[in-house]
């Protein structure tokens, strides 16, 4: 019973769920068992436990972002990481209300705010909040204020373990709440889980990395200003992947630099000896990858990601439905299930600006005969006697392609987060299961 358990993809992402609440909830359970002595009033003792319950959310933060193979395998990276922001925000709204709180009800308090005169553990809330507050201010107008990817990610993990180190030096300094041996024993765990979990994600897999590189053997050129990047391991077998996961991307720089990129790999996932990826010209370094010569060192931390059919072996069949560049996994699962001989049908809705900027246009007619695919192109742009479909991907066009039984397929969605959103809404008033409806989110930085 157990080993079922374990392989129920619901049981497990419950599991990490349980295991969450119950890492939270931990420091306000132990004081709700070992209260300190004197009562000091319900709101001071509800303003701790609001620090104390933003605290470890704060430690939790570094797990959350670890990409843990099985925490990532219930609920993909791009799950994780806007939980990880939402709870972020959650965490700082606790620190700042604790605070505040305590000044209100305790006017006394507000003298801790004098840095030069205020005892240490005073001077540590003040440091480890103003962290926080440039870590979450720097975060969510991280664009607006041009900061860099690479500067602020390590600025980033700077911020956080200052800000959950010296709140964790705070709390133990307080003493009323952590004054026997055993509760600083636990809080000081806490923080070097978290110190551990940056060396490892770091230093550890970096130096990991290192020891598995890949070469570049070709760049090619595709339509929609797309190029097929394609690796070789280089004295390993490299690795296995589902069709639809994506691999975080280093290229002729070292891996401890975090100059790293997530692409999805558009190759079949039966040959890992051979790696390839679509990649648009959108950006400084996505522009500059037509020039990179083959032989290039290049390193590749995964795979990750949900976003596959192979999470699906009972299901009658497929519908993909991409937008431009969200075209990459969907040509992994298609040239996958090629290979496997899989004969479900696929149903694949692509659209795209014009008739020139469809990527993988002549592979993708190959395998009409190779699988059982329908193939819809959608043009925003068409050109003149055009009879195939144009606009937009609407709930009148679904409904004219998708199966009549909605629950009996899988239903994929990659593209520009205004369309995904578009479709998932349809689809969403055609009946489809929103149980058999997945997205593929890159927003990852």
């Amino acid at each position: 019973m157990r080993r079922l358990l374990m392989r129920s993809p619901i049981a497990v992402a419950l599991f990490w769920i349980g295991a969450y609440l119950l890492v939270t909830l931990l420091p306000l359970l132990i004081l709700l068992i070992y209260p300190p002595p004197g009562g000091r009033g319900f709101w001071v003792e509800f303003s701790v436990a609001l620090g104390f319950i933003g605290l470890a959310m704060m430690a939790l933060q570094f797990v959350i972002t670890a990409r843990i193979n099985r925490i990532e395998a219930s609920y993909g990276i791009d799950i994780l990481l806007q939980f990880h922001r939402f709870t972020s925000l959650v965490a700082f709204f606790m620190v700042l209300v604790h605070p505040v709180m305590l000044f209100v009800v305790q006017p006394e308090t507000r003298q801790l705010l004098n840095f030069i005169e205020a005892p240490w553990r005073a001077r540590m809330a003040i440091l480890g909040t103003l962290a926080f507050i440039i870590l979450v201010v720097t975060t969510i107008w991280r664009k607006a204020l041009r900061i860099p990817y690479e500067p602020w990610r390590t600025s980033h993990t700077i911020l956080s373990v200052l800000a959950v180190g010296l709140g964790v030096g705070h709390a133990i300094g307080v003493g009323n709440y952590l004054g026997l041996f055993w509760k600083g024993i636990l809080w000081g765990a806490m923080a070097l889980i978290a110190l551990w979990l940056i060396i490892y994600v770091r230093l550890i897999k970096p130096w990991m990395m290192t020891k598995k590189p890949y070469l570049v053997e070709a760049v090619i050129p595709q339509q929609g200003d797309v190029w097929t990047l394609a690796l070789r391991p280089w004295g390993h077998e490299g690795f296995c992947f589902q069709p639809g996961q994506f691999a975080w991307l280093t290229l002729d720089i070292t891996p401890f630099s975090m100059r790293e990129h997530p692409f999805s790999m558009s190759s079949s996932g039966e040959h890992p000896e051979r790696i390839e990826f679509g990649i648009k010209a959108l950006g400084d370094f996505t522009s500059t990858i037509k020039e990179v010569p083959p032989g290039t060192k290049a390193y590749l931390d995964g795979p990750y990601g949900v976003f596959t059919t192979d999470r699906y072996q009972d299901a009658a069949g497929f519908v993909l439905i991409a937008g431009g560049i969200g075209i990459t996994p969907m040509m992994s699962m298609l040239v996958t299930a090629a290979e496997r001989k899989d004969d479900r049908p696929f149903l694949l809705i692509y659209a795209s600006k014009t008739w020139d900027d469809i990527t993988y246009r002549e592979e993708l007619e190959d395998l009409k005969d190779k699988l059982d695919l329908t193939l819809i192109h959608v043009l925003r742009e068409p050109p003149e006697k055009w009879a195939g479909e144009k606009g937009y991907v609407d709930k009148e066009l679904l409904m004219r392609y998708i199966p009549k039984h909605r629950g009996s397929r899988q239903y994929f969605i990659c593209a520009a987060p205004k369309m995904m959103n578009q479709v998932e809404r349809a689809l969403h008033n055609l009946d489809v299961p929103v149980t058999n409806v997945h997205m593929e989110h890159f927003n990852l930085a």
